[in-house]
């Protein structure tokens, strides 16, 4: 833009004036960054329409009023890495490849002072190695900056990356601020940066003050929890040794940390991932006789990577069919659990696990899928995903699979658990109805019946239903006219079909009109109730059941209320759900099989009483 047209713009944004330098930047062949569209270059300044016509990628000649993207868009500079990708691909993607410290040093020239934060920096490395990458390639390249003097790592996303104007060495660095911190989880951290550094054999003499600071960080600290002491312990056996001491002399040793068998579950909870390993064969070095019903048990109860390396170490040590047969035992008590169960059907076609795994890909499965799902869906608050949710139904093929040797009446079991079940979206359970409906076309009823139930009445307490109404109130008064403002403004803003600001105002629009209709089907449903009517001739909306375990005699107390009423934690639960479903209808004295945190129990009905009374 030439200054005729910058005074043109002022002249009609008097606000803009601080802004002037801003848009006296942005020329035919500057590039930018803008908030929606992304990277792009000026191609040049449209003085009849008063737009700039910039390049993005896939968006090309795209009109923008200057005025606007004064608050949207920020030109780079030429030395920007961004910038430096267009003008000398070949050089960047040498760096990336060959030279990958470089080229974060030659990324955070590109700023002022030559630092950015963490995030900012890795969203821009991000946009140059490529999404599919750049996970595995960053974790090389965070090894590497450790023992690169030339650059200041961030311990935190808020901190900054910066390069030094004198380069000092990692163990210098990290005695620096070993010396300045006296929290004993900050001296474990540095403590670990300090063995990726590669120790130099001049450095050691300086590095037993780290050494003895560790050492008494684990033994006295009363910051650390179990698993965090038992890790520090770790590091510092590691260190230990590299700088030729005998860490079987340090206390408390690794092993007395993980003597109390019943804390062991909490800790593999908390230790970082790439320790687990580590973990396992300490448990199995402390615990020579116990140690295969210790990993069983951690397995049962284990998360995401390391339900992985307890069945790895498992198999490793020549479980394998002992794991074969207590899969399938908990399979049969219900009590497989979700990541397990993840991990079963992720790996039931692999040659590792294949055979190990046959046995149980069966229908009694995919009832075990439904439960944990249920259950998960219970026990979360909001919107939470559910990756077993996820998984059963990003994969295509798990249905027929688990259905193979099902009859009919089991698949309409499994079918009809399905549509009641809380942890999926409408949508998700006609897509998976449909899987069912492929394999046994008679299930094709199931959706005319789904439908009748979609028209009945809800019943609802006065409190749920007002939560209800309030939120469709604000819809209503507050989201969709705020909405209805945005459309305005960014219509403003030139092309409609090239106004990336209307088009998300719009998606936001079909967002809050969806919701403002489901919510209005629901309130429409439903019918308020104070349950003063509940019968307590047998267990009704309303009522408080008292179950007794016919195993055991424990006792345990539910009230059944409506259906927006749930409170697991305080055992009160929707008519609605599986378990609301098993108790409606059932009298004093009879039996009823219901699935209590992933167990099978049977109950014997030992009281039934109306909420109202007050006796809950």
């Amino acid at each position: 833009m030439n200054s005729d047209a910058i005074s043109a713009i002022l002249a009609k944004h008097p606000a803009l004036k601080a802004s002037k330098t801003k848009l006296e930047a942005m020329e035919p062949g500057s590039y930018v960054v803008h908030r929606s569209w992304g990277f792009g270059q000026i191609k040049e300044y449209d003085e009849a329409a008063q737009r700039l016509l910039i390049d993005f990628r896939g968006k090309q000649s795209h009109p923008m009023d200057p005025a606007f993207c004064v608050g949207t868009m920020e030109v780079l500079p030429a030395n920007h890495i961004l910038v430096r990708q267009e003008t000398e691909t070949a050089k960047i993607q040498a760096l990336v490849d060959d030279d990958p410290v470089q080229f974060v040093i030659e990324t955070l020239n590109g700023y002022p002072n030559k630092a950015a934060s963490a995030i900012e920096f890795e969203s821009t490395a991000l946009q140059v190695v490529g999404e599919e990458k750049f996970k595995k390639w960053f974790s090389a390249v965070k090894k590497l900056l450790v023992k690169d003097p030339r650059v200041s790592v961030p311990a935190k996303k808020t901190e900054l990356y910066l390069v030094r104007e004198e380069p000092v060495s990692a163990e210098d660095e990290i005695l620096e601020a070993f010396g300045s911190t006296r929290s004993a989880r900050r001296r474990i951290t540095l403590a670990e940066d300090l063995l990726a550094a590669s120790i130099k054999e001049e450095s050691k003499a300086a590095l037993q003050q780290v050494l003895a600071g560790l050492t008494d960080a684990v033994r006295d600290s009363n910051q650390l929890d179990a698993a965090e002491r038992l890790y520090g312990a770790f590091v510092r056996d590691e260190l230990a040794k590299i700088l030729g001491h005998d860490a079987a002399q340090l206390a408390p040793p690794q092993s007395e940390l993980i003597r109390e068998i019943r804390g062991l579950t909490a800790i593999a909870e908390k230790i970082p991932v790439h320790f687990q390993s580590r973990f396992l064969d300490l448990v199995k070095e402390t615990h020579p006789l116990e140690w295969r019903e210790i990993v069983f048990a951690l397995l049962k109860t284990s998360q995401g990577k390391f339900t992985t390396e307890c069945i790895n170490f498992l198999v490793e040590h020549g479980q394998s069919d002992e794991l074969a047969a207590t899969l399938a035992r908990w399979k049969t008590e219900q009590n497989l659990r979700a990541p397990v169960l993840l991990w079963v059907i992720k790996n039931r076609h692999s040659k590792k696990f294949a055979k190990l795994l046959n046995n149980l890909i069966t229908p009694r499965l995919l009832g075990a899928i439904f439960f944990a799902i249920d259950y998960e869906a219970l026990q979360s608050a909001g919107t939470r995903r559910i990756p077993l949710a996820e998984a059963l139904s990003d994969d295509a093929e798990l249905i027929s699979d688990l259905l193979a040797t099902a009859d009919t009446e089991t698949a309409r079991d499994l079918a009809n658990t399905l549509l009641l079940n809380q942890g999926f979206e409408e949508l998700t359970k006609k897509s998976l109805l449909a899987r069912f409906i492929k394999l046994f076309p008679s299930l094709q009823s199931l959706v005319a019946g789904d439908a009748e139930a979609r028209d009945e009445q809800l019943i609802v307490s006065r409190g749920s239903y007002e939560r209800k109404r309030t939120e469709y109130e604000d819809i209503v008064s507050r989201r969709i006219p705020d909405n209805s403002k945005a459309i305005a403004t960014a219509r403003e803003h030139g092309d409609l079909r090239e106004n990336s600001e209307f088009k998300m105002a719009k998606q936001d629009q079909s967002v809050l009109m969806a919701q403002k209709a489901q919510l209005e089907r629901d309130l429409a449903r439903a019918r308020i109730s104070d349950f003063a009517e509940a019968n307590t001739d047998q267990v009704s909306v309303g009522t408080i059941v008292d179950l007794r375990d016919v195993v055991n005699g424990h006792a345990v107390r539910y009230t059944v209320l409506g259906a927006w009423d749930s409170d697991p934690d305080n055992h009160v639960i929707a008519y609605k759900t599986p378990l609301g479903q098993a108790l409606l209808g059932k009298k004093v004295g009879e039996h009823v099989k219901l699935k209590i945190a992933g167990t099978q129990h049977e109950y014997q009905l030992a009281g039934i009483a109306r909420c109202v009374d007050g006796k809950a």
